[in-house]
């Protein structure tokens, strides 16, 4: 199992993103390793790595644009009214901050369904609230992860519909008898782990103040009386109109880009800003989220080798050999296996039906009930998601609290979300799977 071309790809990436090599560079490095341990030739790993980085040109292409918007809605200074309003409800208490956050992200899951749309967006500017209550951003990125994740896992509601329906359809199509309805019943469980996961990372892990460097042109209440007697601008309110709409038209059309162009054509026509300054607002975009959009698109290349190595395959025959008939080990072992597999691949949604083909039959084999599998197909698909340095779930996150250069992807993001939550999921997991 050890010398699984896999299990040592996702270690070499591992092992390069805590060493601090960039992200990029080190997804790739780990991908051409991968392919050449499983007897790939050199061009064909290159080859095949570039030819899969389409499957995210429209998520890469989103994150430019949507920074774009960020940046032109910024300049409006609708961001410092924000700041205010939220600075005024929350005053001091900053446990109700962050799990308002973890909150807010819960509906870009499920209520307003638009991912990690609101991140570049909301995030920067409460940077200085942040700071000036000394929140450790280590639990905030816990908290957008959080909300990023835990509602598709459990409620099958915007993309926790997709994602349930995705896990329905991969068990389908390897003959097991599903409903979308048997889904989130199945997934409770694994989902009250990361709960649980969110409640320790902002009660307790990273509960204690925590300094950073003041940046942003806005001192928090230093002009809050000012912001708080002022109306909105005719720039402001067509930038609420414009954020308003980018996520009205992404839910109808179902296109991102298409919503954040369309804002910023909003914003254009309220004279938010002027067209000749769209090459700035683009430049900043590319600025805020284009290393994201990059990583993004690399990730897709990565996932396709992993998948033409053959050696998730392999590993899930030389982990049946260690099974031992026991339930328990076997869910453990199977879990196992999602969290190498989704670590590398960086989605949970493209993971499932990976999974999906090897679990089926491997579960039926040992005796698993129709519930069980699916949780171990959804919690094997799930897991890596967070703690995944090409996830958008931690990705996403990093770059709202990196806008100001002060929180490392892998150390403030990943590993926290990663030590929260894999490890509840794979503890919850296994007993769901054992007792369902």
């Amino acid at each position: 199992m050890l010398t699984n071309p896999v299990v040592l790809s996702v270690l070499v990436m591992t092992i390069l993103c805590l060493l601090k090599v960039n992200v990029l560079i080190a997804i790739i490095l780990a991908a051409l390793s991968g392919g050449l341990l499983s007897g790939m030739a050199l061009e064909d790993t290159m080859s095949t790595l570039i030819g899969g980085m389409g499957g995210n040109a429209e998520t890469a292409l989103s994150y430019i644009l949507l920074g774009a918007l960020a940046v032109a809605i910024s300049k409006t200074g609708v961001a410092d009214v924000l700041v205010v309003k939220i600075g005024s409800l929350i005053k001091d208490k900053k446990t109700a901050f962050v799990l308002l956050l973890a909150g807010i992200a819960c509906f870009s899951q499920n209520l307003i369904p638009v991912h990690i749309a609101f991140i570049p967006i909301l995030i920067p500017p409460l940077l200085a609230l942040m700071n000036k209550l000394k929140i450790d951003r280590r639990g905030v990125a816990c908290a957008l992860t959080f909300g990023l994740k835990a509602p598709y896992v459990m409620l099958p509601v915007g993309f926790g519909l997709i994602f349930h329906n995705t896990i329905r359809d991969s068990l389908i199509d390897n003959g097991l008898a599903v409903e979308t309805s048997m889904i989130w019943k199945s997934m409770l469980l694994p989902g009250i782990g990361m709960i649980a996961g969110l409640l320790v990372a902002v009660l307790i892990t990273y509960r204690k103040s925590k300094e950073y460097a003041e940046t942003g042109n806005m001192e928090i209440g230093a002009t809050s009386e000012d912001i708080k007697n002022k109306g909105l601008t005719k720039e402001q309110i067509g930038a609420l109109i414009a954020a308003i709409a980018a996520f009205g038209i992404q839910i109808i059309t179902k296109s991102l880009p298409l919503g954040a162009i369309s804002a910023l054509v909003i914003m254009i026509i309220f004279g938010s800003f002027k067209l000749n300054e769209l090459d700035d607002m683009m430049n900043g975009g590319i600025g805020l989220m284009g290393f994201i959009a990059f990583v993004m698109l690399v990730a897709s290349g990565y996932g396709a080798v992993i998948r033409a190595t053959g050696g998730v395959e392999a590993l899930v025959e030389a982990a049946d050999s260690v099974m031992s008939g026991s339930k328990m080990v076997s869910a453990f072992m199977m879990l196992l296996i999602g969290l190498v597999v989704t670590m590398g691949i960086g989605t949970s949604f493209g993971t499932v039906p990976i999974i999906a083909a090897i679990y089926v039959p491997l579960g039926l084999a040992m005796g698993f009930s129709t519930a069980a599998i699916i949780t171990l197909v959804g919690t094997a698909g799930a897991l890596g998601d967070a703690g995944s340095p090409a996830s958008d779930s931690t990705l996403g996150p990093t770059a709202g609290l990196n806008a100001d250069g002060q929180h490392d992807h892998i150390w403030d993001t990943c590993v926290p979300t990663f030590i929260h939550y894999n490890i509840p999921l794979i503890i919850f997991g296994t007993i769901a799977a054992t007792i369902l």
